[in-house]
């Protein structure tokens, strides 16, 4: 995960650069209110209202207060919201409430307006001793901070608004569905010719593959959020040779783990190592920014916690499984990027396996004839989810893949003994869907 990704997710970028932004807007306001004093302002001074000492300070310390009391109470109904989330849809979820902008903005407009009242209150002081009631007063920036109570009573109810839509199942399923198709866009381009050096393999890259080589080792614990391809191969023609990736984004690495094997008739030294080390990116969490799978399991989570027999509410479970649809159907019609890359004179230099289609799709297809055998509903959705992606799949061996799976379902569901009826439903349905892959067609709406 890269720099701006994480800042992104903090819950304290966006109110801290509101903060900032506060407290030079209030220090401007009082040097023009400095350097205006009792000028005559004509059709502008009409707009501001002069209250005095007493009743600036009165003002600005009542919108100090109250905000700090509004900054409480939301950040409390959002670790409430969390919290609810995190036990219903799943916990890995939370990282959307974090990188929500919306609630960052919130908490942001709250505290900076609290600071602003503060910075233009400590403003208000006697200008001469011997004159105790000659009083300096920023009554413009008085004014602005009505404003920005204003303004904020409009963010309240944004955000009562906003906090009860985001607890909705279809807004934390298309949030995810969002990740899951710009994670295809990113690592699966139309044009698959797109990324750096890739080119196919063949018997030379097979060879090179096949060459022992010197293990190199993790010396960090997490999951691999991603690989910087791009410097490895820079580093690899630098130093003639190849690195060839055993992990992918997504996997989760131990000290001592093999992350590559090294290929290189000269031991690559420390410096060397530590290189490739940093551009295999290691941390705590996995992430969507490079692992198409994250999101998909984020969705397949939801359909399974639905499908639980504590919540048992199969419809949640369709809603995920047709956002889950649209992603993978996305994937299905892009080519998977050749995991060799080549430098500028044809040599192969990294190995970058990434993950595949049937990787996501079947993980996803053996939790739902676990989870769903006992609803029909869901398994009906299932295979539908398997039409489209079969009719939507650029490579045509994916089919045969399928079509084990739909028997295997069907077989799921008869081994519990269901009614005629609905096992006779599922069966045709099941041929159905059978017969699309066979055809290689579009599936019927």
């Amino acid at each position: 995960m890269n720099l701006w990704s994480r800042l992104r997710q903090s819950f304290w970028f966006i109110p801290a650069l509101l903060c900032l932004a506060a407290i030079i807007l209030a220090e401007s306001l009082i040097y023009i209110d400095q350097r205006i004093g009792d000028a005559d302002l004509g059709a502008l001074g009409a707009l501001i209202t002069r209250v005095g000492e007493s009743g600036s300070r009165d003002l600005l310390g009542a919108i100090a207060g109250s905000m700090l009391t509004v900054a409480s109470t939301t950040f409390s109904i959002t670790i409430a919201v969390l919290a609810l989330s995190s036990s219903t849809y799943g916990p890995r979820l939370v990282r959307n409430f974090m990188a929500d902008r919306g609630n960052q903005f919130v908490l942001g407009i709250f505290v900076a307006t609290f600071l602003y009242s503060l910075m233009v209150l400590r403003s208000i002081r006697v200008l001469s001793d011997s004159s105790p009631g000659d009083y300096f007063v920023p009554h413009l920036a008085v004014n602005v901070a009505v404003l920005l109570a204003v303004l904020s009573i409009a963010v309240l109810v944004y955000f009562i608004h906003h906090i009860s839509d985001s607890v909705q199942v279809w807004t934390l399923a298309e949030q995810v569905r969002a990740d899951l198709l710009g994670a295809v866009d990113r690592l699966y381009p139309e044009d698959a010719s797109e990324a750096d050096g890739e080119g196919t393999g063949g018997p030379a890259a097979e060879k090179v593959a096949d060459r022992d080589g010197a293990a190199l080792t993790s010396v960090e614990t997490g999951y691999v959020q991603g690989v910087d391809v791009a410097s490895l191969l820079a580093f690899a023609a630098e130093h003639d040779l190849v690195v060839d990736l055993r992990v992918r984004p997504g996997e989760y690495v131990a000290p001592g783990a093999v992350v590559a094997v090294l290929r290189s008739a000269h031991p690559v030294d420390e410096n060397g190592r530590r290189s490739i080390r940093r551009a295999i990116r290691v941390g705590s969490a996995r992430t969507p920014e490079k692992d198409v799978e994250f999101p998909a399991l984020l969705l397949e989570e939801m359909a399974v916690r639905a499908l639980s027999p504590g919540t048992n509410d199969p419809y949640t479970a369709i809603n995920a499984l047709d956002n889950l649809a649209t992603g993978l159907v996305a994937l299905a019609g892009r080519p998977v990027p050749s995991p060799y890359r080549y430098d500028a004179q044809g040599m192969l230099r990294v190995i970058a396996p990434r993950a595949s289609l049937i990787d996501v799709l079947e993980h996803v297809l053996d939790a739902m004839r676990f989870y769903a055998v006992a609803h029909p509903t869901v398994l009906h959705r299932t295979l539908d989810l398997i039409a489209q992606v079969g009719g939507a799949a650029h490579d045509p061996t994916l089919r045969p893949r399928l079509d084990a799976h739909v028997r295997d379902i069907v077989d799921a569901f008869s081994a519990t003994s269901p009614q005629g009826r609905d096992l006779e439903e599922l069966n045709r349905h099941a041929s159905r869907v059978r017969r699309e892959l066979s055809a290689g067609r579009e599936p019927h709406a």
